[in-house]
C-alpha cells in the first residue's frame, strides 16, 4: 500500500542522514515502525538482523587483530 505523508523537509533530510549511516532508508524505518505499532513482534527481531547485516563488514580495524594476551595484560 502506498501512503502519502506530510513531513517537514528538514526532518526528513536529517532522518535520511542518520539512517544512511546504518544502511537503512526512511521507507524501511517507517515500515518497521508501523510493524511495531501494529504489534508484529517479529519485526523488531527482523530490524535488528537487518541492521546487523547492514553494519557488518563496514568497520576498519587498521590491521589490528585480537590478541588474548594483550587483552588480559595488567598495567
Amino acid at each position: 500500500m502506498n501512503i502519502t505523508l506530510s513531513i517537514d523537509e528538514r526532518i526528513v533530510e536529517r532522518a535520511r542522514e542518520k539512517l544512511r549511516a546504518v544502511g537503512k532508508s526512511v521507507n524501511e524505518e517507517i515500515r518497521e515502525h508501523l510493524r511495531r505499532v501494529a504489534g508484529d513482534d517479529e519485526s523488531e527481531v527482523e530490524a535488528w538482523v537487518e541492521q546487523l547485516h547492514a553494519l557488518s563488514g563496514k568497520g576498519d580495524s587498521r590491521e589490528w587483530r585480537f590478541n588474548r594476551d594483550e587483552i588480559h595484560e595488567r598495567r
